[in-house]
């Protein structure tokens, strides 16, 4: 398999119009191809990181890469897989996002191969004509039919204006920066081609489409910022290794094909769970180095497979030694509600120094460990 084949086959859902059309198009010269990512939060997942190596796999062939941040179409807000519509963000929110995205992208993408963009810089100038000229090429028909939309208007719900113009806002970003290929998720597909057509009716220029899988996130729906189950690329490495061992095992074959450059040939000739550990170990060896990796594993396995107290536990400062079980895991941030901190307490995943709490009160003691659920560890410290 040669170099370009490989770049086309391996965390690739979809190649458009055609795999041989943009392979014959890189034997003939170099592309300029861009991957955009609007700045919802200030973190960067997983998730992200599928489209971001396929952008750095161009740039290492010498293709001109791009990554586009999204500080104009994240104030129109991309409808993407939402039932509803994105809550505004404003100016100061988009800065402070954006803050540490550089760092973050860094451990994957090598920037003196890589330009960075962002689309604010030309959307925030369009003219009430500009905007004109470049919805005549789209039809509303055309952006009604897209698939969530549709599932909006069954359920009866409201479809506002900014978000069918944000796939034009999206498409003309390739317009203005002459592209030859744009690459994003399966759920990017609808917005991509519409980038697509623009081009070809703005410009009368081709232009491709490379969309790459999604995965799912820790709760096995489609990992995203808004539904809290990612693995984010600023999480320990304790935290990182613990949250893929806790995936189920159906998310391997997807984690090792998408997120690593390790021989599928490898994962088939271990058992579920080395494949995992394996895995683990690999992805937070990229974000962690392997020291912090290894010693990552290991905590996991004194912890989970031993049973062992792990090390570097987070300490809680207490004001009281006696409290009520469910009023100390809301209050601490340990739960999320009174109702999920009880349904700890009736299920028994409430241990203070491995022994289940079955009672609703209970009496600290300095240093005593807390465990909350399965990987969840807090030192108890008195003031």
């Amino acid at each position: 398999m040669d170099k370009i084949d490989k770049v086309l086959l391996r965390s690739v859902a979809e190649i458009l119009p055609s795999k041989e059309g943009l392979a014959k198009l890189m034997e003939s010269r170099k592309i300029r191809v861009y991957i955009g990512v609007d700045p919802t939060g200030s973190k960067l997942h997983l998730g992200h990181t599928i489209g971001l190596r396929k952008l750095q796999e161009f740039a290492d062939l010498g293709h001109e890469a791009i990554l586009v941040v999204g500080t104009g179409t994240v104030l129109a807000g991309d409808p993407a897989q939402r039932a509803e519509t994105r809550k505004k963000i404003t100016k100061e929110e988009i800065d402070e996002n954006i803050k540490t995205w550089k760092s973050q992208a860094e451990k994957i993408l090598d920037f003196k191969k890589i330009q960075i963009k962002y689309n604010g810089d030309w959307l925030k100038k369009l003219g009430y004509e500009d905007i004109l000229n470049i919805a005549s090429n789209i039809s509303a028909t055309q952006l009604f039919k897209r698939e969530m939309f549709q599932n909006r208007i069954d359920r009866g719900d409201t479809i506002w204006t900014h978000e069918l113009l944000y796939p034009l806002f999206q498409g003309y970003d390739s317009v203005v920066m002459d592209v030859d290929l744009e690459i994003g998720g399966t759920d990017q597909t609808f917005n991509m081609l519409i980038g697509r057509e623009l081009q070809k009716k703005m410009e009368n220029r081709e232009k491709y489409v490379l969309t790459t899988p999604l995965v799912n996130g820790t709760d096995g729906k489609p990992m995203s910022k808004s539904s809290g189950n990612c693995i984010w690329l600023d999480d320990s490495a304790g935290d990182m290794y613990g949250k893929i061992m806790s995936l189920a095992d159906t998310e391997i074959v997807s984690y090792w094909q998408n997120l690593t450059d390790l021989d599928p040939k490898q994962m088939t000739s271990l058992k579920s769970i080395d494949a995992k550990k394996h895995l683990a170990f690999e992805i937070t060896k990229q974000y962690h180095g392997d020291s912090d990796a290894q010693s990552a594993q290991g905590n996991f396995e004194n912890v989970f497979q031993k049973g062992q107290t792990p090390e570097n536990i987070e300490k809680v400062k207490v004001e009281k030694s006696k409290w009520k079980v469910i009023d100390f895991l809301v209050e601490k941030n340990l739960a999320d509600s009174k109702s999920a901190a009880k349904r700890l307490l009736d299920q028994g995943a409430i241990e203070i120094n491995g022994q289940t709490q079955k009672e609703s009160g209970v009496e600290f003691k300095n240093g005593q460990v807390v465990k909350i659920g399965k990987k969840k560890f807090v030192r108890v410290t008195l003031k």
